[in-house]
């Protein structure tokens, strides 16, 4: 049985492929998950401010966080 040897370009080729592949499929999940965990933050925030309400802004900001 004949072995086939890996030449450096071969490799090169493939760690470029595999970076081009993954840049591809990650930055649209990247995008999707971020964009999920801002609204669960901004949903978070305005029910504690909700449940605070009654309270001047500066205590609502030490106990809720900023808006942003």
């Amino acid at each position: 049985m004949a072995q086939n040897t890996i030449s450096r370009k071969n490799l090169i080729n493939s760690l470029i492929t595999g970076l081009f592949i993954g840049l591809i499929a990650g930055v649209p999940l990247g995008w999707i998950a971020n964009q999920y965990f801002v609204e669960q933050r901004l949903a978070e925030n305005l029910i504690c401010r909700e449940k605070n309400r009654n309270q001047p802004e500066a205590v609502v900001q030490s106990i809720c966080g900023s808006r942003f």
